[in-house]
């Protein structure tokens, strides 16, 4: 973490793991976060339906986006540091190869300029 209080990705994933060791005793199978992944998904999804989409809320159901996504965020994290995933290293590679490959493709989509 740094003096305004960012987090770098490797932060992330050290507080993941050291958050999962101390009180979360130890990680869940990589299957089990895999299922926690698509239920947190779900539970963005169903947020986004209600508060983007032609949905409506229930009676005192919480939309708390913010919230949900970074859950999504942890299990990523922790899958991430499970299968020995460095987040940094791999969004630097993932942004490198969208540049070379998508450089011009949304600049010249007609759909997007109108």
């Amino acid at each position: 973490m740094n003096q305004n209080g960012d987090i770098t990705l490797r932060d992330l994933q050290a507080t993941v793991d050291e958050w999962i060791r101390i009180i979360g005793v130890r990680y869940f199978s990589p299957l089990t976060n895999m299922a926690v992944l698509a239920e947190e998904t779900g539970e963005v999804a169903r947020i986004m339906a209600r508060l983007y989409g032609d949905q409506s809320a229930k009676e005192g159901e919480k939309l708390e986006l913010a919230d949900e996504l970074a859950d999504v965020l942890w299990v990523v994290t922790a899958i991430a540091n499970q299968t020995g995933v460095d987040l940094t290293d791999s969004f630097r590679k993932n942004l490198e190869k969208k540049t070379v490959r998508d450089g011009k493709r949304h600049a010249e989509n007609i759909k997007l300029h109108q």
